[in-house]
C-alpha cells in the first residue's frame, strides 16, 4: 500500500484543498479511507520518533554549550541555533501530521455512520456499530496521546529559543554560566517530552494493529 500511495499522491496534490474530493478520488482507485488513516498514523508515528531524536540531539548540544571551556564561541552558538531551528521544523511537522489524521478521521467515521443504515441484517449492523465504537475509542486514545506530546514541545522550544537568543547577544563566559543554571530545567522538560512522545508512539502502534485486524 505504501508504494502505491506514494506513486499516485503527486496526481492528487491539486485535489488536496478539498478533502472530500481527495478521499473520494483515492476510493475510486482502490485506496479506502481506512488505509489512508493507517498510512497517516504511520507517518505521524515516524515523525514523532524523528522529533524525539531531534530534541535529544538539541539537548546534547545545549549540554555541550554549558560545558564550553574555550575555543570559538560563535561556532558553538551556530551549532545550538541549528539544533533549535531543526527542532522548530520537527514541531511543525508533528502539528501537520496530527491535523492530517484528524481530517481523515472525520471522513472515515462519517462514512461508517452512513453505511450502518445500509445493512438489512440487524446482527451485522450491530457488529459493525460495535466495531465503529471500538475504533473511535482507540482513535480518541491515540489523538489524546499525540496532542499531549505535542503540547510539551512548545515549552521546550521556548526555553531553547531564549537560550539561543541570549547566547547570540552575549558571546562570553558569563552567558555560558547563565545557561548552565538552566540545564537541570531543560533536561527535565526534554525528558517529559520524550516520555510523552514514546507514549504517543506506543498508542500509534496499538491503533495500527487494531485497524489491520
Amino acid at each position: 500500500m505504501q508504494n502505491r500511495y506514494s506513486a499516485i499522491v503527486f496526481i492528487l496534490v491539486i485535489l488536496s484543498g478539498c478533502s472530500t474530493v481527495y478521499y473520494n478520488t483515492l476510493e475510486k482507485i482502490g485506496i479506502p479511507k481506512r488505509d489512508v488513516m493507517v498510512h497517516r498514523v504511520e507517518k505521524a508515528r515516524d515523525t514523532q520518533e524523528e522529533t524525539k531524536e531531534q530534541f535529544k540531539s538539541a539537548l546534547a548540544q545545549f549540554t555541550a554549550v554549558t560545558n564550553f571551556s574555550g575555543g570559538n564561541l560563535e561556532e558553538v552558538y551556530n551549532k545550538l541555533n541549528d539544533e533549535y531551528l531543526a527542532s522548530v521544523d520537527k514541531a511543525e511537522e508533528v502539528k501537520k501530521r496530527i491535523s492530517d489524521i484528524e481530517d481523515v478521521s472525520v471522513a472515515l467515521f462519517e462514512e461508517w455512520e452512513e453505511e450502518l443504515e445500509q445493512y438489512s441484517s440487524p446482527s451485522l449492523r450491530r457488529s459493525s456499530q460495535q466495531k465503529l465504537n471500538d475504533t473511535r475509542q482507540h482513535y480518541q486514545q491515540l489523538i489524546t496521546a499525540m496532542k499531549r506530546a505535542e503540547a510539551k514541545i512548545e515549552p521546550v522550544l521556548s526555553v531553547f529559543k531564549d537560550q539561543v537568543l541570549y547566547l547570540k547577544h552575549n558571546l562570553n563566559a558569563q552567558a555560558i554560566a547563565s545557561l548552565k543554571g538552566e540545564l537541570d530545567s531543560v533536561e527535565s522538560d526534554v525528558s517529559a517530552l520524550i516520555l510523552a512522545m514514546e507514549k504517543s508512539i506506543d498508542e500509534a502502534n496499538a491503533f495500527i494493529r487494531t485497524m489491520e485486524k
